[in-house]
């Protein structure tokens, strides 16, 4: 290797460094105010939400159905958001690297590529419009008393029907389909115009990964509804395991095995 070309890597590396901590800071920030979110709402003596900074339109945290107004519904979709940004950066962030660093290389042979934000922020916006279907879901599902104001499941045949339903979905060509999408980057990238130069480009393939990990993890989020929208456990649990599905061995293994879990725990909920 020349030295220009080790003074090319060593850029290289630096870059997807900076990328990689840009990635990391966003992931961190979101996990920040979800746990400062959820250490409010289960806070004993927090009786007025909407005393609390940041959380409008919350009046009370009592087992009573407080009217929707604009404000609350904005903060729960705010809520949803930043939870879906935390949870989904990491299992992005293979495909942004891969992004970045091709867009460098490029850079260096004087055919620049847009900046990878520009892929990861048409990835975040599939999932802020996730969250706000998700928003919606939990109106419907509070105000069909499915779901209590408290964010936990209301009826023990809802929640083992969401189970059902997510574990099948594990098993179906459409989560194989979608799950291959993002298990293969640039498998991925090829397949829908390679690399793109321009900003309209960059989104529309940022976008369309993000499509491809929704039909992925749509039913794993829905898992929310039943143990705790705002469980941090789950929460930790759910962003480690659609990370491992994306890039561990075997992952359509572990696919399957979380299916049959999340079908015989549907099951012993429906029966308990």
């Amino acid at each position: 290797m020349t030295p220009s070309e080790d003074a090319l890597s060593a850029i290289l590396k630096r870059e997807n460094w900076v990328v990689a901590a840009a990635l990391f800071v966003l992931t961190l920030l979101a996990w920040a105010y979800v746990v400062w979110l959820a250490a409010g709402m289960s806070a004993p003596a927090a009786a007025p939400m909407g005393d609390m900074p940041g959380m409008p339109g919350m009046e009370s945290i009592s087992p009573s159905i407080a009217p929707w107004t604009a404000s609350h519904f904005l903060f729960l979709f705010a809520m949803w958001a930043v939870m879906m940004v935390g949870m989904m950066t990491p299992s992005a962030a293979p495909m942004i690297l891969i992004y970045s660093q091709v867009a460098r290389q490029a850079g260096t042979l004087g055919r620049p590529f847009a900046p990878a934000g520009w892929f990861a922020l048409g990835y975040l916006s599939c999932w802020l419009l996730f969250a706000l279907a998700a928003s919606g879901a939990q109106y419907g599902l509070e105000h069909a008393s499915l779901l209590t104001p408290m964010m936990a499941v209301a009826s023990r045949y809802f929640g083992g029907a969401v189970l059902i339903v997510a574990g099948a979905y594990q098993w179906t060509p459409l989560k194989e389909s979608c799950l291959a999408q993002c298990r293969a980057p640039l498998s991925f990238v090829q397949r829908h115009g390679g690399f793109q130069s321009g900003i309209a480009g960059s989104l529309r393939l940022g976008a369309l990964h993000g499509l491809y990990c929704i039909g992925c993890c749509w039913a794993l989020m829905a898992i929310l509804f039943v143990a705790g929208i705002m469980s941090l456990v789950w929460i930790a649990m759910l962003m480690i395991f659609v990370l491992a599905e994306k890039v561990v061995p075997g992952g359509r293994i572990l696919t399957r095995l979380a299916g049959l879990a999340a079908i015989g725990a549907g099951v012993w909920v429906l029966v308990k």
